[in-house]
């Protein structure tokens, strides 16, 4: 029925709602700019995985990648836009709301005291 149960609300965003786009957008929200192996090593993902999801984000407008060298070596960074940060910050917020809206469900069901309605 609508309005029972926990739904997840405005700033809810599908993009980052899986778990590897969201731990990466969450490690680079603590940086300035992360280099791409950081970024995965720290992320516990594969080169390929890690490449697809940064082309998602990118694409979304929530990261920015540049490539350049470091000495020799052609290197990758990655770095959260300002959009990125608010859509993070809005996405956290709101699963914040619905794991409020399951603990007060819970504790309401769990109060012998309640009121059958």
């Amino acid at each position: 029925m609508p309005g029972d149960g926990v739904v997840a609300g405005a700033g809810f965003n599908e993009l980052m709602h899986h778990p590897s786009r969201l731990a990466v957008l969450a490690f680079l929200s603590g940086c300035i700019e992360a280099d791409f192996a950081l970024v995965r090593d720290r992320c516990e993902l594969s080169d390929s995985a890690l490449s697809k999801i940064a082309k998602t984000l990118e694409e979304a407008g929530y990261t920015d990648v540049r490539k350049g060298r470091a000495g020799r070596k052609a290197r990758t960074w990655l770095a959260l836009t300002p959009e990125g940060g608010n859509a993070l910050a809005a996405h956290l917020d709101a699963l914040q709301a619905v794991a409020a809206a399951a603990r007060s469900a819970a504790e309401h069901e769990a109060d012998p005291n309640r009121q059958a309605g």
